[in-house]
């Protein structure tokens, strides 16, 4: 038996629905839960364990921000989460184009060259923010 064209597309955006959902459902708990409380959402272990900003410190505070949003607020948590956010919101739009169009492929594919400019630019962002010239970058 053949599926029918709509079928076969309801199955195709599953999984951007479910990326859609989980992405709602942390958006709804940080606007409900405040992580600029100490201790809302733990700690971070590698802060905990070195004393240094990971790149990832601030990102709750960050997204909490952007949930209420107060964009500059967001950049002075973590400068990387608006545009990240951003990013990937165009990334979604165009993976659930794709699969209406019966494209099956992930959400995001980067290549090796993109992939290292990422973690070179994660790298570089978390040794400025734990110097004195760059202390701006850290979480506020």
């Amino acid at each position: 038996m053949t599926l029918q064209r709509s079928e076969t597309r309801t199955r195709r955006l599953g999984a951007p629905a479910a990326v859609a959902a989980g992405g709602a459902a942390v958006a709804a708990a940080l606007y409900l839960r405040d992580p600029h409380r100490p201790g809302a959402y733990g700690i971070c272990p590698f802060h905990a364990a070195t004393g240094l900003w990971c790149p990832a410190c601030g990102g709750l505070r960050a997204l909490n921000d952007l949930t209420h949003g107060d964009v500059l607020a967001s950049l002075s948590s973590n400068l990387f989460v608006a545009p990240l956010v951003v990013a990937l919101a165009i990334a979604w739009a165009g993976w659930v184009s794709r699969r209406w169009r019966g494209v099956d492929d992930r959400m995001i594919v980067l290549s090796r060259a993109a992939t290292v400019a990422v973690l070179v630019a994660l790298a570089v962002f978390t040794i400025a923010r734990n110097t004195p010239w760059g202390s701006a970058l850290a979480p506020t």
